[in-house]
């Protein structure tokens, strides 16, 4: 029984947690793996559609880099954008390759993913913990 009990209510309320310290071994038997459908790209989506759903999907994952260069793209570079962050099942890869941890597959390669490096190199120390705001995005868009 924890002692926190038999100590009088005077010294508050504590709760016990036990851990003895090692744990079962974990076969991951339960974990049940959910197939992503396979990336393909939108053929005729309207750039602005495509910019509004690629700057949906950034946001969503925590990708500041979208605010900044997405309504410049060109649309080879918003393909380029759509398949980096939609065909990988992972998000850290992108973490991985964007931050140099590991090499950028060749199929990942290009201006865009050369531009998401510096961007995450973040040469001039801006304060990037919390997304940006929303007031932005009407403006910048249309």
């Amino acid at each position: 029984m924890c002692q926190a009990a038999w100590r009088p209510a005077v010294t508050g309320l504590v709760s016990c947690r036990a851990y003895r310290g090692d744990s079962p071994e974990d076969t991951r038997g339960d974990l049940i793996e959910i197939p992503l459908p396979p990336w393909e790209e939108r053929p005729g989506e309207p750039a602005d559609i495509k910019k509004k759903r690629l700057l949906y999907e950034s946001r969503k994952r925590g990708i500041l880099f979208a605010k900044q260069y997405l309504n410049t793209m060109s649309e080879k570079q918003l393909l380029q954008y759509d398949r980096l962050i939609n065909e990988p099942s992972n998000d850290w890869d992108i973490y991985y390759w964007a931050t140099e941890a590991q090499p950028t597959p060749d199929i990942y390669q290009g201006e865009v993913m050369e531009m998401l490096k510096e961007f995450t190199k973040n040469h001039n120390h801006e304060q990037r913990l919390d997304a940006p705001s929303l007031e932005y995005l009407e403006k910048e868009i249309q």
